[in-house]
């Protein structure tokens, strides 16, 4: 299996940033059901198989803020990586309406397998690249669906989220309702799941963090994706800056 779980952009950049993107793409490595989850090309267009835009703006964002960044290689509908080995919603067979054929069945070997192929060596690199850095601050990047099937519309352009450490995400927050946005507070999700990537990667070391959701609608294409980053960026470094983290 040579396929890797992750990428990792100028780890040696000089900024205080981690860039996260738990969910980067809908890639489906070979080895699993032939690369084939099963379900319709549409389907693995949709934000069920990965962050629609953020990695885009994770590139963008950690070039502007002078930072490395670590990347996903693989659908979160494969094993996702922004959820504890002992989370029951770590394989999905079940996504906002769909099921996922290649998962229906998938056993305790095949759960294995997927953690220590993709899963294990993501959160290993990630670990890893924190540690090399000095007094790192983790910054998650995701996206979130402007609607999910038989649900309201989300009205927010950006998200925050925070689970007890909100010493960047609150200030964070005030300085994106400033610019006049739509924002989520702990919206469109609440908060952390115990074991996911920033529990794991920030809050178990004490390391100061954000987790910023964008509506993929605004980033679907490289321009919103460039234009959101530029947007992002100047107020993370101020807010850092202000809370003297």
């Amino acid at each position: 299996m040579t396929h890797s779980a992750y990428q990792i952009i100028d780890k040696n950049r000089s900024g205080r940033w981690l860039v996260s993107c738990d969910h980067a793409t809908n890639h489906v490595p070979d080895w699993i059901n032939n690369g084939n989850l099963g379900l319709p090309h549409d389907d693995m267009q949709r934000h069920i198989a990965y962050d629609v835009g953020a990695a885009g703006v994770t590139r963008h964002l950690a070039e502007a803020l002078d930072s490395p960044a670590i990347l996903s290689n693989f659908s979160r509908l494969v094993i996702d990586p922004n959820r504890g080995e002992d989370d029951p919603t770590l394989l999905m067979r079940l996504y906002d309406g769909t099921i996922i054929p290649a998962n229906r069945h998938a056993d305790a070997v095949e759960k294995e397998k997927r953690l220590e192929h993709l899963h294990r060596p993501y959160h290993n690199a990630y670990a890893e690249l924190a540690a090399q850095m000095q007094d790192p601050v983790i910054c998650a990047v995701h996206s979130f669906t402007p609607q999910l099937r038989g649900r309201s519309a989300r009205p927010w352009e950006v998200g925050v989220l925070y689970a007890h450490d909100d010493r960047l995400a609150k200030p964070f927050i005030e300085a994106c309702i400033n610019q006049g946005w739509c924002v989520g507070d702990n919206e469109p999700y609440s908060g952390h799941l115990k074991g996911d990537a920033v529990d794991r990667h920030a809050l178990q070391h004490g390391r100061p963090n954000v987790l910023i959701e964008v509506r993929n609608d605004l980033i679907a294409e490289e321009a919103g994706q460039i234009l959101w980053a530029q947007r992002l960026a100047p107020i993370l470094k101020e807010v850092l800056a202000q809370t003297g983290l």
